[in-house]
C-alpha cells in the first residue's frame, strides 16, 4: 500500500489495521475509550506545535489527530453508530447554521456579535439533540442544569473558565477585576488556615478555590488561563536549562550543585530568558 493524499487511502489503513484477522493486533483491540486519552494527546501536541511556531511538526501533528478522527469513525461505522461522512455532513450542517451572518440573511456588527448569535443557536441545537436523544426523558433533561454540557474530560484550568463564561451569560458575575483580586486574597487566607490546620481533605479543597479564583481573574484581564500557564512553563524550562547550561561550563551539574548556586544562577537565567 503506497501513501497518498487522498483521504480515502487513510481509510484503507485503517481499515486494515483494525481487521480481525490480519490487521494490528494493537489497533484491532481498542474502542471509543481506550483512544480518547490518545485523541486529548494529539489535540495538545498540535496546540505545542502552534506555541513553538513550528509549521512542519503543525504538518504532521494535524495528520495525527486528523488519523484520530478517523480512527473513531471507523470504530463507530463497524457498530453501525455512524460513519465519516455522518461526521462531516454534522460540522457542516453546524458551520452553516451558526453561521447567518456568512451564510444567510443576518447580519452580524463585530466578532462579539458574531459570538452571540454563535451561542445561541448552539444553544437551540443542544435542545433539539437532547429532544431527539433516544433513552433520555424530559424529567431527566430538565434537571440536568444550566452548566451542564462541558466535558468533565476537559483540562481543569480550560473548564474553570468555560464554567465561569457560561455563569457570566446569566449575569453571575464579577463586574470588573478589582473585586476578584479580594475574593482571591480571602482564598488565601483560608488556604494558610486549612495549611495550619494539617487537613490534608481541606487543604486540597481551598487550593483549588485558589486555583478557580486565579483562573477567574485570568478571565477578567482577557488571559487566557491555560495559554497563561503554559507560557509560563515553557519560561520555566527555559530558565531552568539555562542554569543546567551554566553549571556544566563550571564542570558542574544539578546533582552537584547547592540549592543557593542553582538559585544564584536562576536569577542569572531571569535576565536572559525572559
Amino acid at each position: 500500500m503506497q501513501p497518498s493524499s487522498d483521504i480515502a487511502r487513510l481509510f484503507e489503513i485503517m481499515a486494515a489495521l483494525r481487521d480481525p484477522q490480519t490487521g494490528c493486533p494493537w489497533d484491532a483491540e481498542q474502542d471509543f475509550a481506550s483512544i480518547a486519552p490518545y485523541t486529548i494527546e494529539e489535540a495538545f501536541e498540535v496546540a505545542d506545535a502552534i506555541e513553538r511556531k513550528d509549521w512542519l511538526d503543525l504538518r504532521d501533528e494535524l495528520g495525527d489527530l486528523l488519523l484520530q478522527v478517523v480512527f473513531h469513525s471507523q470504530m463507530a461505522a463497524e457498530q453501525r453508530l455512524f460513519t465519516f461522512d455522518d461526521v462531516v455532513l454534522a460540522i457542516t450542517r453546524k458551520m452553516i447554521r451558526r453561521h447567518p451572518h456568512v451564510f444567510g440573511a443576518v447580519t452580524a456588527e463585530d466578532a462579539q456579535a458574531a459570538k452571540r448569535s454563535w451561542n445561541d443557536i448552539k444553544a437551540e441545537e443542544k435542545a433539539e439533540r437532547e429532544t431527539e436523544r433516544d433513552g433520555r426523558g424530559a424529567a431527566e433533561r430538565a434537571t440536568a442544569g444550566f452548566l451542564s454540557g462541558l466535558p468533565a474530560a476537559l483540562p481543569a484550568l480550560v473548564r474553570a473558565q468555560k464554567l465561569q463564561e457560561k455563569a457570566a451569560e446569566v449575569g453571575f458575575d464579577w463586574s470588573e477585576a478589582e473585586p476578584i483580586l479580594s475574593k482571591l486574597e480571602e482564598e488565601i487566607g483560608e488556604l494558610r488556615a486549612a495549611l495550619r490546620s494539617q487537613e490534608a481533605a481541606a487543604v486540597k479543597d481551598e487550593m483549588g478555590d485558589v486555583l478557580f479564583s486565579l483562573v477567574n481573574l485570568c478571565r477578567h484581564i482577557g488571559a487566557d488561563a491555560e495559554g497563561a500557564l503554559r507560557g509560563t512553563n515553557e519560561k520555566f524550562r527555559r530558565r531552568f536549562h539555562a542554569v543546567e547550561a551554566e553549571l556544566g561550563r563550571q564542570g558542574s551539574s544539578l546533582q552537584e550543585a547547592s540549592l543557593e548556586e542553582m538559585e544564584r544562577l536562576w536569577q542569572q537565567a531571569k535576565s536572559v530568558c525572559p
